[in-house]
């Protein structure tokens, strides 16, 4: 079998297709893989945010499906950055360059697109649905709609708003300083823990308007924590900028984040909602061959790994845009 270590803005995943296996994966081996391939300090090639499985599509005419797998065993209805990647994947392996994937809500539009440098090739990919339905969160609260409001629960100064774009998103913009002033961790550590308005935990993150269509967004990733990069946080961030800030759409954003950087479309539809594209890198940093068995049982001297150059590219980009 086959493997893959990938990254998209340094949010870092193993790529798994379970077509190619004699059977489906069970249960507890999928725990078993993400127990073994993605802790940092024990796993497969310094771990990973996430195992990537590709399965069949359940309906539709996609390609494939996408199952998205987070470092604390917990799924992730989406992955921007992980939907790029599977896209490359995909790519190469039916030589299409646009075609749409199942995710756990919608079937995603995703395309290849021109290389940020050379060696960074680059993908294009959904970001769907949108809603700021408090149900869609969840999200147990008096009003129905958060957006650029104070949450007295959790700050006395930060106006916050909440998207789902599927996955939840809580967003604040702040200046430089409020990016590392320590408020993001505590209100991630709130309501990623026992609390009475975000029940199953929400991404959160905190936006920095650097310039026109330029922001910077520092994310905690619910199930990873932390995290370099996180592709539907970037997309809700730059939806609530288009809708706070610019009040404009169709226009490319240039985000940076602390694992690089993307650019993203927020779209308006006809009856008032919106949609997002995200296109930014799509990196393999290793190939990896051997068996199901040796993953399982950690045995991973059995395994034969080969390095690409793609990572030595993609950081001498990152160096040409700081």
């Amino acid at each position: 079998m086959s493997l893959y270590k990938v990254h998209g803005s340094g949010n870092d995943f193993f790529i798994l297709d379970e077509r190619k296996l004699s059977k489906p994966l069970t249960s507890s081996e999928i725990e078993q893989l993400r127990i073994n391939l993605c802790d940092r300090e024990t796993g497969l090639l310094g771990g990973a945010d996430g195992i990537l499985l590709i399965e069949n599509v359940s309906k539709g005419t996609s390609l494939a499906k996408m199952r998205v797998i987070n470092r604390d065993g917990s799924e992730a209805s989406m992955c921007g950055n992980g939907l790029r990647t599977v896209a490359r994947y995909l790519s190469d392996s039916y030589q299409k360059e646009f075609f749409s994937i199942e995710t756990m809500f919608a079937d995603l539009k995703v395309g290849k697109t021109d290389s940020f440098a050379e060696g960074v090739p680059a993908y294009q990919v959904e970001i769907s649905p949108v809603s700021f339905d408090k149900d869609a969160v969840p999200m147990i609260y008096s009003q129905q709609t958060i957006i650029d409001k104070m949450i007295p629960e959790l700050s006395n100064t930060l106006h916050f708003s909440v998207v789902s774009v599927p996955n939840p998103h809580l967003i604040a913009f702040v200046d430089h300083k409020g990016l590392y002033d320590g408020e993001l961790e505590r209100i991630a550590a709130y309501v990623n823990g026992e609390n009475p308005i975000f029940l199953d935990g929400i991404n959160v993150s905190f936006v920095e308007v650097v310039a026109e269509n330029k922001l910077f967004v520092r994310t905690y990733e619910r199930g990873v924590g932390l995290t370099s990069a996180c592709g539907t946080a970037m997309c809700a961030s730059s939806l609530m900028y288009a809708l706070l800030y610019s009040r404009r759409f169709c226009e490319k954003i240039t985000v940076k984040n602390t694992g690089g950087m993307v650019q993203t479309v927020v779209h308006e539809t006809g009856d008032g909602g919106y949609w997002m594209e995200l296109i930014g890198n799509a990196t393999i940093t290793h190939r990896i061959n051997g068996t199901l068995p040796a993953l399982l049982d950690e045995t991973f001297n059995k395994l034969i790994i080969e390095e690409t150059d793609e990572q030595t590219a993609y950081l001498e980009f990152i160096k040409s845009i700081i």
